[in-house]
């Protein structure tokens, strides 16, 4: 290079790992730096939530592209591997083709999770679908940065004819970002019908929790479901009736759904209708543990009973407080099961592991007075991936026990 030559210009700024950082996991497909594992001056804490910069190790030796957000714990989450690569329509366009890849081997109908953050490639971002209609969760700076050319590709790549952004959840607080849904593109009439193990769910896509519909527990409606032919069975934490509808599909005589939530409920009762079985599904709304309370105050009992309630733990210092409460709602359904029948207890808490929620679980079970066996246990379904070197992407855990 001459004397009279500029030097090249990078497209992104450089951030780099302290020395004592775990470079080699991040080689390896970690996806995230803490924040104390970044070396942050004031040019990196001058970079805007989102922006994007080059990843070095503390020898200077490039790791990757990676998204920076100094408000956040996760202060850089991996993007892609090439230094050079640009973020743009096209970028989004070749990730979420390859996801679509996978879910259309599994699915014979477009409704399921399309991408599933970090583990397809697109760290806080979720979708899913519904039929010609997305939901996308930007629950990452840069996401919500780069929102529209993600809307792009997203109808270009699937076809889908409506887009939401549901901008709502803890995740977005992490990363200091204001609440938000709205309709990107196109039009809702109402609820979306979704087909799912025999049932009918009604899918509320502007107003529901999280994306409208937990298409997480497809597989463990369907172990439930198993069980409960010619039974009555219990949905604590119901939402839309996920573990209640399945199982009147599969022949369960009666189900009551318990939840928090009325609308919730109106759209079991709604999702009902649609299969014909309005008769044999009942609601109770309000708190899930004084609905259990006073259902065993009546002396009620269950052939099968099952919980799914909100993450009790969702972060390490919520753990010892999440299990007593996971403890307390095993002690409380097992006193509602009939003996013999079953009792599927669930978490989507990231910060208790299987082996801790199967404990607390079973000392619950215990101080119940009841012994069980413990018959399956199930985890999310495959469009909702795993990345291997990150235990959070597997967060949804389910026991199934039967009881004496």
């Amino acid at each position: 290079m001459s004397p009279d030559t500029d030097p090249p210009t990078r497209a992104h700024p450089v951030v780099r790992l302290r020395p004592k950082a775990e470079a080699r996991a991040i080689r390896h497909g970690f996806p995230w730096v803490y924040a104390d594992e970044l070396v942050t001056d004031r040019r990196t804490q001058g970079l805007a939530p989102g922006a994007l910069a080059v990843l070095e190790d503390a020898e200077r030796h490039e790791l990757g592209l990676v998204t920076v957000n100094t408000q956040s714990r996760i202060i850089a989450r991996m993007l892609d591997r090439d230094p050079a690569a640009v973020i743009d329509r096209a970028w989004f366009a070749a990730r979420l083709a390859r996801a679509l890849a996978l879910r259309q081997r599994l699915f014979d109908a477009p409704f399921y999770r399309l991408i599933h953050a970090e583990a397809d490639g697109l760290p806080g971002v979720i979708i899913d679908r519904f039929g010609d209609a997305a939901v996308i969760q930007p629950n990452a700076a840069w996401a919500e940065a780069h929102l529209a050319a993600l809307a792009a590709a997203l109808a270009e790549v699937t076809g889908v004819a409506t887009i939401v952004k549901n901008g709502s959840g803890r995740a977005r607080g992490l990363e200091g970002l204001a609440e938000e849904t709205l309709l990107l593109v196109g039009t809702l009439a109402g609820p979306v019908p979704v087909a799912m193990n025999g049932a009918v769910y009604m899918a509320d896509l502007m107003g529901g929790q999280k994306t409208g519909l937990y298409y997480d527990q497809r597989p463990n409606h369907a172990f439930a479901a198993r069980l409960a032919g010619g039974g009555r069975v219990l949905d604590v934490f119901s939402h839309v009736g996920g573990f209640a509808l399945a199982c009147l599909a599969a022949g369960a005589t009666s189900a009551l759904a318990v939840d928090a939530s009325a609308p919730a409920l109106a759209l079991a009762a709604e999702g009902a209708a649609a299969m014909g079985q309005g008769a044999s599904l009942a609601t109770r709304q309000g708190d899930a543990f004084a609905a259990m309370e006073a259902l065993a105050a009546e002396g009620a009992a269950f052939d099968l009973v099952v919980c799914d309630p909100p993450a009790f733990a969702p972060a390490k210092p919520a753990l010892v407080a999440g299990l007593r409460a996971y403890e307390r709602v095993a002690l409380l359904a097992a006193k509602l099961v009939a003996p013999g029948g079953y009792l599927g207890l669930c978490s989507c808490s990231h910060a208790a592991d299987l082996a801790a929620f199967r404990s607390a679980c079973a000392r619950g079970i215990g101080r119940a007075g009841r012994r069980g066996q413990l018959i399956f246990t199930g985890g999310a379904g495959p469009d909702h991936p795993m990345l291997p070197q990150l235990a959070e992407s597997a967060y949804l855990k389910a026991l199934f026990f039967r009881l004496d």
